[in-house]
């Protein structure tokens, strides 16, 4: 979430941006400036009280000690009743500064200056493009591929499950464990520390990373335990230093982790839940960065890198798309998406968002770190999908496809998969 002091110095920055960002009102701003100044009002109130019953306190000894005991017992009522009315204000504190909170998680963060304002997709900038896009020709759509080689069974996982929810057999499943260690090891070599984390979270978690409240219809929950099944590994990864001081000289601290995500995904239809394009459960390698705010830009730059030099080991033909306000999330400040072009569907397919979200998960998980002073500080944490597998899974597919059929393995991957030359 966003300081209280920063959006009091910037309110007009913090209401445009939540404009920018599609948001149909601003007035959670104006009433959270309304409780907080009701607060900092009420704090005042609270100290003056407390530091003229402690001064009037102190006279009590003296005039007990002159044997004037009737006025030491006025002063004696008299603090007790301001301790009383102390007590009460505390109180009202308390439910002020709740109040401040839930209104401080409804307000979206500020989008970085160098992002685009726009509303729709095709508001998006295109930063970079690597390879040449395939024609069509005689290539065929990955399901079609994974039906025919029996790699990938729909219906099963519909019978078992419902629609979603896929299985790996055989070859497409020795295809995913590949393309996962291939993943884990190339984050490993760039840096990466592996963590295998929880698969369920808590709600503080959820709150932490901002999946709540903002994202609670697109999480299967748990609620006999109050667990939630992650979305994503950036929410039990980016938690794991919540309410920890780090120091400085460790930053930056960098975590890869493979996870299964469930998402409910409500109202996606048509072409775009077509075979593996959208799944309720999917596998991903989840990249995540915790740095000193003076870096997190660079750091962005990096953790984009470390996500295209993937899509480019395996020889699939990308764009990378600077996204504009209004298709950023409510989390992020800036935003980069990677699309891996499908040459069996003739069009570009998202396999990973690399996002900076400057100190706004940061400060709701109490993540700091010490600086130079030994003072804590609120870091800024960074993610990235490095990589999403089942639309790269289907662009292999449909990209190293051969007129036979027959799919070729790209060489990074041949030595998790026998030394083989086809799938």
């Amino acid at each position: 979430m966003l300081d209280i002091a920063y959006i009091r110095a910037n309110t007009e920055l913090v209401k445009t941006g939540m404009v920018n960002k599609g948001e149909k009102t601003t007035d959670v701003v104006d009433r959270v400036l309304e409780v907080d100044e009701k607060w900092r009002s009420l704090v005042h109130e609270i100290d003056t009280l407390r530091s003229t019953s402690n001064a009037r306190s102190k006279e009590i000894g003296k005039l007990m000690g002159q044997g004037k005991k009737e006025e030491a017992q006025v002063i004696m009522s008299e603090t007790a009743t301001a301790k009383d009315t102390i007590k009460r204000l505390e109180e009202e504190l308390g439910v002020l500064a709740q109040e401040r909170t839930d209104l401080l998680y409804r307000i979206p963060n500020v989008p970085h200056e160098s992002v685009p304002v726009g509303h729709t997709d095709a508001d998006n900038v295109v930063h970079s493009t690597w390879g040449d896009p395939l024609p069509q020709e005689w290539r065929v759509p990955h399901w079609d591929l994974a039906k025919d080689h029996n790699w990938i069974d729909f219906e099963r996982g519909v019978k078992v499950t419902g629609a979603g929810f896929p299985f790996y057999v055989g070859t497409g499943a020795r295809l995913q464990r590949a393309l996962i260690n291939f993943f884990l090891n190339s984050a490993a070599e760039r840096g990466y520390t592996e963590l295998q984390a929880p698969y369920f979270v808590n709600e503080d978690s959820a709150r932490g990373t901002g999946q709540i409240p903002d994202k609670e219809d697109m999480m299967y929950t748990i609620p006999r335990d109050g667990f939630f099944a992650i979305p994503t590994a950036e929410v039990p990864v980016t938690n794991f230093h919540r309410d920890e001081i780090l120091e400085l000289n460790e930053l930056p601290v960098k975590y890869c982790g493979y996870t299964p995500c469930w998402r409910r995904e409500a109202g996606s239809y048509g072409k775009d839940v077509r075979g593996l394009n959208r799944l309720h459960q999917f596998d991903k390698v989840e990249l995540v960065k915790f740095v000193h705010p003076d870096t997190s830009y660079d750091e962005l730059e990096s953790l984009r890198e470390d996500a295209e030099l993937l899509l480019q080991a395996l020889g699939l033909p990308y764009r990378t798309l600077l996204m504009c306000t209004g298709d950023m999330g409510f989390t992020q400040t800036k935003k980069y998406d990677l699309e891996v072009w499908s040459p069996g569907q003739q069009r570009w397919l998202e396999v990973s968002s690399c996002s900076n979200f400057e100190s706004f998960q940061a400060r709701r998980m109490m993540v700091r770190y010490r600086d130079e002073d030994g003072k804590p500080k609120i870091l800024h944490t960074l993610n990235g999908s490095g990589l999403a597998l089942p639309r790269i899974v289907s662009a292999i597919l449909e990209t190293y496809q051969e007129a036979s059929g027959k799919v070729r393995i790209p060489e990074v991957l041949k030595p998790f998969l026998g030394n083989s030359d086809y799938l």
